[in-house]
């Protein structure tokens, strides 16, 4: 980076892999500009972090990118021109995910002493990042409120309310828009039950209350029996109607909370391994640049995360569409591919029995940034999982038990993916971002890596760490890996987020809504 300029130094341009038939534009390119390190001069004008062709590619020909095939050109595409979605479209071909299955899993390589944090250790062995109360709701009918309780405890509204607790990180509501009209029996009950059910488990929570209205599908005992909950002390549950309304309700809750106070404060942090992490990995806000910086150094750090016997989990079963074998090459069984792929077939089929395609995903925001197809952006995508064996698959909340890479089944929008993570006990999240996602979550805190400088300098208070200097060639892949991986440390032992500072959290907790509404 040039130092009075700002601009980068160095090559024009980003070559993945020596089989690509683009390169990627580090700043906007003029018609005329010569590539030294290609031997290509620049035919029209490309936008910074896009592609142009580095050879004459025909009508109908494959495209690649990664080594892979993003596409296919939809129009002839001279050397030097600018690949994009006027030249650029999906195509079928055979990936052969269930013929590599496991030929690439290799045994992993457990360091001699693994790194620790300061975590917080829960009676029954559990371990936390954070410690909340949470206020969850059976029902959209109780949000207000949950809110109204969570509100009475907000250090920024009332810095009373909490003065006398300071190892409580707060008191959190996270209300949803279902719960009732649905069929008692059906999917998405269960999978709504299964993700409330993940919250009031979940180790970074010292209480839970639980509020309903009383006539709502699903009900408050229903769901505690079908989940094998118990309620107790540290989760406690009341319905509106049988309160005497909105305000005693409310009134009923912020009194049980003080009462949860104390208990909750009597906590420390203590060196705990970090085979306790268990880290949700996203991308949203994606751009040309997720693929070459921040989602790769985010797999390294995976991959150091697993050594040290921790699980990352991947997700966002859309976004790694085109790249599955990728991961079923490093199942680390037959089974763990085929269950992958059962999944990628279940989306397959929900979106041609919706009218929808599974090309529609990149976004208005990526394109800008330079993404084509949906197999351009999974296969950058599938880089934050690293090179670690894939040990596990499993359907949306679902407890993740398995300890390494393990993949759940989740929509590739951003805040439904992460709720389910949380779920499964998830007790942190790395997000990268390279357009500029707003985002966080509770109770987990979540970790913002800007894919690019530009990004980072217009969006620094959003952002925690920085990936660009990989694309100017300042920084390694695998250095920044170790730079993030320390961060996860840090910020697991209590260090706070940009996203927790802004106050995130409460309002992207959101479940995914499967099955008819009635």
């Amino acid at each position: 980076m040039d130092a009075a300029t700002g601009a980068p130094v160095g090559p024009l341009t980003i070559r993945l892999h020596a089989d690509d038939d683009v390169v990627i534009a580090r700043q906007q390119l003029l018609t005329g500009t010569l590539l030294p390190e290609e031997g290509v001069r620049v035919a029209g004008l490309v936008p910074p972090g896009h592609k142009l062709a580095v050879r004459d590619i025909a009508a109908g020909e494959p495209v690649r990118r990664y080594g892979q095939i993003i596409g296919f050109a939809s129009q002839a595409i001279r050397c030097g021109a600018h690949v994009h979605v006027h030249n650029l479209a999906m195509g079928s071909f055979d990936r052969d995910a269930a013929g590599v299955a496991g030929i690439d899993a290799r045994p992993t390589q457990a360091v001699a002493e693994p790194a620790t944090f300061m975590g917080i250790v829960r009676a029954d062995g559990r371990v936390a990042t954070r410690n909340y109360i949470g206020v969850l709701t059976s029902v959209n009918c109780s949000a207000t409120a949950a809110r109204a309780i969570a509100d009475h405890f907000r250090r920024d509204i009332r810095p009373e309310a909490l003065a006398d607790f300071p190892n409580v990180d707060g008191v959190v509501a996270l209300t949803h828009g279902a719960g009732c009209a649905i069929d008692s029996e059906g999917e998405g009950l269960r999978v709504l039950r299964r993700t409330l059910a993940g919250y009031a488990r979940h180790a970074n929570f010292a209480a839970v209350l639980v509020i309903g209205l009383g006539c709502e599908t699903n009900q408050i005992s229903s769901w505690i029996a079908h989940e094998n909950l118990v309620a107790g002390p540290t989760l406690q549950t009341f319905n509106i109607q049988d309160s005497g309304g909105t305000a005693l309700a409310v009134q009923r809750g912020v009194e049980a909370v003080r009462a949860l106070l104390p208990e909750a404060n009597r906590v420390e942090r203590v060196p705990v391994p970090a085979s306790h992490l268990v880290v949700g990995l996203q991308c949203g806000g994606s751009d040309s640049y997720s693929g070459m910086t921040a989602n790769p150094a985010l797999g390294a750090a995976m991959d150091r995360l697993v050594r040290h016997g921790g699980t990352a989990i991947l997700s966002e079963t859309p976004e790694i569409y085109g790249a599955e074998h990728l991961l079923t090459r490093r199942a680390q069984s037959r089974e763990v591919a085929d269950k992958l792929l059962d999944r990628i077939r279940w989306w397959e089929a929900y979106c041609e029995r919706m009218g929808a395609d599974m090309n529609n995903n990149p976004s208005a925001g990526n394109k800008a940034g330079g993404l084509t197809t949906i197999l351009e952006k999974s296969l950058g995508a599938v880089a934050k999982g690293g090179s670690s064996n894939l040990v596990d698959v499993v359907e949306y909340a679902q407890p993740v038990r398995s300890h390494g890479l393990v993949f759940m089944d989740t929509p590739g929008y951003d805040p439904v993916s992460a709720t389910g993570q949380v779920a499964g006990g998830a007790n942190l999240i790395c997000f990268t971002t390279g357009r500029g996602s707003a985002y966080g979550c509770a109770p987990a805190p979540s970790i913002k890596l800007a894919t690019n400088n530009a990004l980072w300098q217009r969006q620094r208070a959003d952002m925690d760490i920085n990936c660009g200097p990989i694309a100017d060639g300042d920084l390694s892949v695998d250095a920044m890996g170790e730079e993030i991986f320390q961060a996860i440390l840090r910020i697991a032992s209590g260090e706070r987020t940009q996203s927790e500072l802004h106050g995130y959290g409460q309002n992207e907790f959101v479940p995914w809504q499967l099955g008819a509404i009635t």
